[in-house]
């Protein structure tokens, strides 16, 4: 219970971040478009494509981390927890989609440059850099980690800061020179940092549903500190996986020595497992070994597939 209610008070303190800076995007996008089209920036313009995409990717992450508070129930026993993973993995394909977008536009004027009004695009940078400063604060708070819902929506964010920071120095050379390429080579800059963010979501989220380990946790280690417990025989079906971010899992199959106590035993598996990895949904099968067999000598299966105190050939 203790677990839930610290993923439900997370996912609310998520969904107050996202409307704030929800509100903050909405406001500014819509100067910045009119901005673009009189400057006939297409770095502005680009930017302001990303900052639409920045607010439909915060109001997805919204509407997931609204979603993932739903309780278990029926066929979803997990809840649902994973609509903030599919906001994420949308929120990468985005920024993959419209990086190509903006590389095919940004080469087409580097061909053929257009005028550029330096100044007006200098203006709209600086005000977008101080937009955007503020929504990454205020998605970035005092959660570590966040999740990876609000991730993505960081993401998005953060990336086009760098972009107005990339449009703001075009500005200043266009200025200082005339030189109307900076404009497009801005935009060049801003698709490469979009391309990073869009790989780095899609991974973090596939691996959630491929059902890897999370990535601070090594089941190999997990599964010999396990074998290594006075009284565990072997450690065998070892799985780790994360339901949603923040929620890892595990199971196992523990054989312990005929004479233990199963049950305090599992318990106090499960108490190491909160306590020195943070993973508090576990399911642990016990069983006792047959009562015939000799003494134990602890040996850890060079894979990880079968972590066990093996029992000496003299004595088996």
């Amino acid at each position: 219970m203790a677990h839930d209610h610290v993923h439900v008070a997370s996912r609310h303190g998520d969904r107050r971040a996202l409307g704030v800076a929800l509100a903050l995007i909405l406001c500014f996008m819509a100067a910045e478009v009119v901005a673009a089209l009189v400057a006939s920036s297409l770095a502005l313009l680009s930017d302001a494509a990303h900052m639409l995409t920045d607010a439909a990717a915060l109001a997805l992450s919204l509407a997931a981390a609204r979603l993932a508070t739903a309780p278990a129930r029926g066929s979803m026993t997990y809840g649902l927890g994973r609509a903030e993973i599919l906001s994420a993995q949308a929120n990468g394909v985005t920024l993959l989609v419209l990086s190509a977008f903006i590389i095919y536009g940004a080469v087409t004027r580097l061909v053929s440059p257009p005028q550029v009004k330096g100044g007006l695009v200098l203006v709209i940078a600086l005000a977008g850099i101080a937009v955007n400063v503020a929504a990454a604060r205020i998605l970035a708070g005092p959660r570590e980690p966040r999740s990876l819902n609000v991730e993505g929506s960081y993401r998005h964010i953060l990336t086009d800061l760098y972009g107005f920071i990339a449009t703001a120095t075009a500005a200043v050379v266009i200025l200082a020179t005339g030189f109307s390429r900076a404009d497009a080579i801005a935009s060049l800059l801003i698709a490469g940092l979009m391309l990073k963010a869009a790989y780095d979501l899609l991974k973090a989220s596939g691996r959630v549903f491929m059902e890897a380990a999370p990535a601070n946790l090594e089941p190999d280690e997990i599964g010999r500190v396990l074998a290594a417990q006075p009284g565990v025989v072997e450690v065998h079906d070892l799985h780790v996986w994360e339901v949603t971010s923040g929620f890892p899992a595990l199971s196992a199959h523990v054989v312990v020595g005929a004479g233990e106590d199963c049950h305090e035993l599992r318990r106090r598996l499960q108490r190491l497992l909160e306590e020195r990895y943070e993973v508090r949904h576990t399911t642990l099968q016990v069983d006792h070994e047959a009562a015939n067999q000799g003494p134990l000598q602890i040996e850890v299966a060079p894979q990880g597939d079968r972590l066990q105190a093996e029992r000496s050939p003299e004595r088996r």
